[in-house]
């Protein structure tokens, strides 16, 4: 994960408790974590700049944002990690693309894949038939005709 406040890596993070159950996540590295924490005490007794004030109301409306399926708040998601629905990615995917890139180094999946996994829908819909078929005839009894399919479906799975 990258620091917040430069490109290099943040190794410490840091949470604050705030008033009215919020929370504040810093994620810095060694040398913005010092400058952070050694600042002067008027910033943090609350007599900071506008900037910090906008930047405040601004995480406020992020906070208060919601899934309107599953009514899950933003600032539930940061403090427990946990997304509540499918439609959280597309309600939140301002605040999660960043997130995720930090964290996998993209957005989208780039991973293993079954090797049996049909690469066509025509490919897909052949094996579901052939399955309710192979289904069919084994309760009906037909064994010959369940080896026949079963045959089919393992030509199907390995091309």
């Amino acid at each position: 994960m990258k620091c917040q406040r430069c490109p290099k890596q943040a190794n410490l993070h840091i949470t604050e408790v705030l008033p009215e159950d919020r929370f504040e996540e810093l994620h810095l590295c060694e040398q913005c974590a010092h400058e952070y924490l050694y600042e002067p005490q008027a910033k943090k007794n609350g007599k900071a700049t506008e900037g910090v004030a906008e930047e405040d109301e601004e995480l406020a409306a992020l906070n208060q944002r919601e899934c309107p399926e599953c009514g899950l708040k933003f600032v539930q998601f940061r403090n427990n990690g946990r997304l509540g629905c499918p439609h959280d990615y597309d309600v939140f995917t301002e605040e999660l693309t960043p997130l995720l890139e930090n964290i996998q180094g993209d957005t989208r999946h780039c991973g293993k894949t079954p090797r049996r996994l049909p690469q066509t829908r025509q490919a897909q819909s052949e094996l579901t038939k052939l399955r309710r078929a192979l289904q069919q005839a084994v309760t009906q009894e037909a064994y010959e005709d369940a080896a026949r399919i079963r045959d089919q479906i393992r030509v199907l799975e390995e091309s």
